[in-house]
């Protein structure tokens, strides 16, 4: 028998035959044949089964399904690499103004000079972040903009007659950099890491060729530190005649206090879904717009957001530039996610350059506290830090001795975490820690949060050192307990889907 409180039910389940949300009004425009409107073989053979319920189950349906998910509004979400950072709500509310959210994709540049004129600055800002001066907002996300980028460094090349197949990537470099480098056909060589976790620059020395296209690097590097041998780099790269290439995921740990065009990058991706307080998870919506030099300038995709000059007196106006024959062509339909655009450049407004500069510098602070306070307690003992060096925004742990003592694997430290209302950290990232927890507090979270996450890890340990199973069958508060991983990637309906 059914329950009204009870919220295990599915919405089929609470379905019954003739219930409706509302009653539509009866049409007042003549009735046409229904073979006219669709041909008989592209219809049904039976109508959908939907559920038949009352508007208040619909809302109440996805308003459960909402207090099952865990996003930055419900709790501490330091998701290592992926900056899942508090997105001011006020940018939601200028996102959704009827100019931005309504502004059809196809009106003609003379009828939206206001959103031009918001992505012609919205590229003017990015560019003096950067440190370099031309802008393309067409890519829509971070590994997009690390396309656009390879795809710019061949067609430079191409352009010199200088044929090269070959980009190197560090060993911790983000997933999506050597998937980039084989969409793009190039061979991917990867780099070394030194013991103090910079570039191994003997490596680097020995591996860079005359048939080097590029080098892919974040810096900030994946495992939260800044490459002290940058200098070097740049001189080693560029003597090869490849071009520098910057993975802008860590950017939000430099901004306002260093800029990769002044470290000699030539090409640079932003991601505004992480840096720039645009919402992410879940697929997107995303942005990876890219800055270059002016060599590269000339490859940038089309159409181009541009200024021209007025006249008769009148101001200027913005248009879109499709007369660029050296262009790589177009990334995508249209110019890029909008919404992402406003919310962005709403946060760099808001912000200023000095703003700007205190969120790095914030959120260098609490990385550096949260790794001190977390090698207290009795916690470095089960989980040292990887390198021992002063981090930038984001740090990686071992959890190999954790695991060797407690019996407890950092997976299970993560499941565990959920329980106590904290999204774990990513884990088993980068690959060249063993037994990875990369930890990223962000700019926006308090002192008292980050000691209740360091709290919380030592009662974790502690327990783990009474009873280890506790860890190992965690969670217990969530929806879903833990998945058997393997069982699940063999089921058949799984490998369809991947």
């Amino acid at each position: 028998m059914m329950r009204a409180s009870d919220d295990r039910l599915t919405i089929y389940e609470r379905s019954r035959p003739g219930r409706r949300a509302f009653v539509a009004p009866l049409l007042d425009v003549p009735e046409r044949a229904l073979d006219e409107l669709l041909p008989p073989e592209l219809r049904r053979s039976e109508a959908p089964r939907l559920p038949e319920v009352a508007e208040p189950e619909i809302v109440r349906h996805y308003n459960r399904l909402s207090r099952r998910n865990f996003d930055l509004d419900t709790g501490f979400y330091p998701l290592g690499s992926c900056t899942m950072k508090y997105n001011p709500k006020l940018h939601e509310r200028v996102a959704g103004l009827p100019g931005h959210a309504r502004l059809h994709p196809l009106q003609d540049p003379s009828r939206a000079q206001g959103a031009l004129e918001l992505m012609w600055k919205l590229q003017q800002s990015l560019g003096e972040i950067a440190g370099l001066p031309h802008v393309s907002l067409q890519p829509s996300a971070g590994s997009h903009g690390e396309l656009a980028g390879v795809l710019l460094t061949r067609a430079y090349h191409e352009d010199h007659g200088d044929r090269r197949t070959k980009v190197l990537t560090p060993d911790n470099a983000h997933g999506t950099n050597p998937a980039t480098v084989t969409m793009a056909g190039y061979e991917v060589v990867k780099v070394g890491t030194d013991e103090r976790g910079n570039v191994d620059l003997d490596d680097l020395r020995a591996k860079a060729t005359e048939d080097v296209a590029c080098l892919m690097l974040t810096n900030p590097s994946t495992v939260g530190l800044f490459e002290q041998g940058i200098e070097e780099i740049e001189r080693i790269v560029h003597g090869v005649g490849a071009t520098l290439y910057y993975d802008g995921a860590n950017l939000n740990a430099i901004m306002g206090i260093c800029r990769p065009g002044d470290m000699g990058f030539d090409i640079v991706h932003f991601n505004l879904h992480k840096s720039f307080t645009q919402p992410h998870g879940g697929g997107g919506p995303g942005a990876g717009p890219i800055a270059v030099a002016e060599r590269i300038e000339p490859y940038l995709p089309r159409p181009q957001v541009i200024v021209r000059e007025g006249t008769n007196g009148s101001g200027p106006r913005y248009d879109l530039d499709y007369d660029r024959p050296k262009s790589i062509g177009r990334l995508r339909g249209f110019q890029g996610n909008y919404g992402v655009f406003v919310r962005s450049y709403a946060y760099i407004r808001s912000l200023g350059a000095a703003g700007l500069r205190e969120v790095s510098e914030v959120a260098v602070l609490n990385a550096n506290y949260l790794l001190a306070r977390l090698q207290r307690e009795g916690v470095a003992e089960y989980l040292p830090a990887a390198y021992d060096r002063i981090c930038k925004h984001e740090f990686v742990l071992s959890g190999t001795p954790m695991k060797r003592a407690l019996g407890i694997k950092t997976l299970d430290l993560a499941k565990r975490l959920l329980d106590f209302g904290v999204h774990p950290p990513t884990v088993y990232f980068p690959l060249i820690v063993d037994e990875a927890l990369l930890i990223e507090p962000t700019e926006t979270e308090t002192k008292e949060t980050l000691d209740r996450f360091a709290d919380i890890v030592a009662e974790i340990l502690r327990e783990a050192a009474e009873d280890p199973e506790l860890a190992r069958n965690a969670p217990y508060a969530t929806p879903v307990r833990r998945l058997d991983e393997a069982q699940a990637a063999r089921h058949p309906v799984v490998r369809q889907a991947m």
